[in-house]
């Protein structure tokens, strides 16, 4: 291997490069830190200090906050029905989404372009919100957690994306298992899902993050409380404002501290992303090489 020295301007381009990609990360992480000071400062985050400038640190360090969240049984209903909502999703997206992909990795399955075209259709056009809703109502699926999985179980993107990894892996695999008397659903089961941990992952954070994040579906097809999901509850808090939940709280556990509204919507937020957070370092090795890999094949 050759090796070449940097020029004096190579250096610079990558001074000015590791300059922008510092301030996008900047840009990015300082919302996030910014809620992390709010729901750990004690001095109330609705005082003058935070309209003056940029705050890097909580003047008054406390954890007041989240111990009262904790105590919050309306938050810990959302993340109950979230993480079954999120793991029963996430299954069931992989499995259907897999399950079709293989077949139309083949290219000698017949009318392998018209059921493409199909789900390439499906990205562009859809049958419309009240279509949806009166469809999940005649199922009976209204105020269940299938009125919140099924109806984006497979998503078009995904299946592309799955399809072109399946494309990658050699055909030389299939047919050695095929002499050896496997069938398909056997090779599918034993040897191609085991060579496609990357894509899998990638689908599966793809997924986990939508449902984690969804709200909307939510509150349209679940109207019972207790079968409300994290984001509607943390809804009701930031943008409706509605802290009365919080303040009987406050009332029955007999707290004497005094808690800003904007300090108790940071804390909730920050229980709504750390699962994420938490996740994802496990799961990014596989991110990143099933998007490069499902993007560029086939």
């Amino acid at each position: 291997m050759i090796h070449t020295k940097k020029t004096t301007g190579d250096r610079l381009i990558d001074v000015w490069l590791a300059i922008i990609l510092a301030g996008i990360a900047l840009i990015t992480l300082y919302p996030f830190w910014t809620q992390v000071v709010i729901s750990l400062d004690g001095a109330g985050a609705d005082s003058a200090a935070y309209s003056s400038g940029v705050i890097l640190f909580p003047s008054e360090l406390t954890f007041e906050s989240y111990k009262l969240a904790f105590q919050f049984d309306a938050l810990w209903t959302g993340y109950r029905n979230t993480i079954v909502r999120t793991v029963l999703g996430v299954a069931l997206s992989v499995c259907l989404t897999s399950i079709t992909a293989y077949p139309l990795a083949k290219s000698d399955l017949p009318f392998n372009r018209a059921i493409t075209g199909f789900i390439l259709f499906t990205m562009l056009f859809s049958g419309g919100m009240i279509p949806i809703y009166l469809l999940i109502k005649e199922l009976n699926m209204l105020n269940t957690i299938w009125a919140l999985v099924i109806p984006t179980a497979i998503g078009a993107f995904n299946v592309l994306i799955m399809r072109n990894f399946f494309r990658g892996i050699p055909g030389e695999v299939e047919e050695s298992a095929r002499v050896d008397g496997a069938g398909y659903f056997r090779i599918f089961l034993l040897i191609i899902l085991p060579l496609s941990k990357p894509v899998l992952a990638t689908i599966a954070l793809w997924v986990a993050v939508g449902h984690w994040n969804a709200w909307f579906d939510s509150m349209i097809y679940v109207t019972d409380p207790d079968k409300q999901v994290l984001q509607i509850v943390l809804r009701k808090i930031i943008i409706q404002n509605n802290m009365a939940d919080i303040n009987s709280v406050i009332q029955n556990i007999g707290k004497t501290t005094v808690f800003s509204g904007r300090q108790l919507q940071a804390t909730v937020v920050m229980f709504s992303i750390i699962p994420m957070l938490i996740v994802y370092p496990f799961i990014q090795k596989y991110f990143v090489k099933g998007v490069m890999i499902g993007a560029i094949k086939g």
